[in-house]
């Protein structure tokens, strides 16, 4: 099982930017692919964005596409979010995820372990 650990939540305004970071730690860490997923309030977990283990891809939801970036970290261990152009609607909860295979498209039921999560808001 693989613990991860979400950082870099907060409070911005619209049109603003924040990195999230995703720490893992566990067996086995470099054979998963690691994924970004939000829940706002009264809402179900929706996909955002994810990358295979080789990061030799990645795939977005169309509501983020050009404005949010996956990449992940030399040591394999950690997997940003780069968030760009924010917008009020972005404000949710944001999970870090982890699976073992890559078939996109991305549900939470694809994703084996997860994180914390941690605060996005956006003011207008």
């Amino acid at each position: 099982q693989m613990q991860l650990v979400e950082s870099g939540g907060g409070l911005v305004q619209a049109g603003g930017s924040l990195r999230l970071s995703c720490a893992a730690s566990g067996r086995n860490i470099g054979n998963y692919a690691r994924g970004w997923f939000r829940q706002a309030p009264g809402k179900e977990r929706e996909f955002v964005a994810a990358i295979p283990r080789s990061g030799a891809d990645t795939r977005y939801a169309e509501s983020v596409k050009g404005r949010f970036t996956i990449s992940r970290g030399n040591a394999q261990n950690t997997v940003y979010l780069q968030m760009n152009s924010l917008k009020p609607e972005d404000t949710a909860v944001y999970y870090c995820a982890a699976a073992l295979r890559w078939f996109p498209p991305f549900s939470p039921g694809d994703f084996t372990s997860w994180g914390q999560g941690t605060q996005v808001t956006v003011s207008s």
